[in-house]
């Protein structure tokens, strides 16, 4: 029986289509759920942001640094938990100088992060332009994570700036809350931190953005 070379020829191509389809679509898929989460993660940043500068803004107008520092340790882990339920993130802060180093130490992407971060600043770029958005393997389970870098802002440094520069009540309050307070002589534009999110991959988005 004589098969001609054209109809191997199709039924290779045809073969090969077969083989390398899934792998196509699998690349697809994957890419469009991490663009859909990063789309998600930052709305979710600013919306943090938003909420805990409005309540900085309004408690540093009407009692001062003092009472501000309240909003820092209570109000801003609240937003946090309220934003990580509506949407199925764990929504943090982290950074490398902790005020309380049972709350915001960074693990170690996270830290990789916050140096990567520092590095392409040395380079002249801004932190505002900068985030990092990737899918990551722990423990065989995929996650998607995101971190937007926050710089350190003129109204910072009534709480992380110099001993010259932080009122002394503010300073006697800090000592009484942070007996071992590294959040401090911080300059207009240093990276004081990050918002991180995190994700399991297998977990669907609770919101369409």
């Amino acid at each position: 029986m004589f098969i001609s070379n054209h109809f191997f020829s199709r039924q290779t191509v045809l073969i090969s289509l077969m083989l390398v389809s899934p792998l196509v679509f699998s690349a697809t898929d994957s890419s469009a759920g991490q663009a859909q989460r990063e789309q998600a993660a930052q709305k979710v940043a600013q919306q943090f942001m938003k909420q805990l500068g409005g309540h900085l803004k309004k408690e540093m107008k009407s009692n001062g640094p003092v009472a501000a520092i309240k909003v820092c340790k209570d109000v801003a882990p609240e937003i946090a938990n309220e934003l990580s339920l509506e949407n199925g993130w764990r929504v943090t802060r982290v950074t490398t100088k902790t005020r309380n180093s049972m709350l915001g130490t960074p693990d170690l992407w996270e830290r990789e992060t916050l140096a990567a971060f520092e590095a392409r600043a040395e380079k002249g770029e801004s932190y505002s332009a900068m985030k990092q958005s990737e899918i990551v393997d722990e423990a065989g389970k995929s996650y998607y994570r995101f971190m937007k870098p926050l710089a350190v802002q003129p109204v910072c440094l009534k709480c992380h700036g110099s001993n010259e520069q932080i009122p002394e009540k503010v300073q006697a309050e800090l000592n009484k809350q942070y007996p071992f307070d590294q959040a401090r002589n911080y300059k207009i534009g240093d990276l004081r931190g990050a918002i991180s999110i995190k994700q399991p991959m297998d977990t669907p988005l609770k919101k369409k953005f």
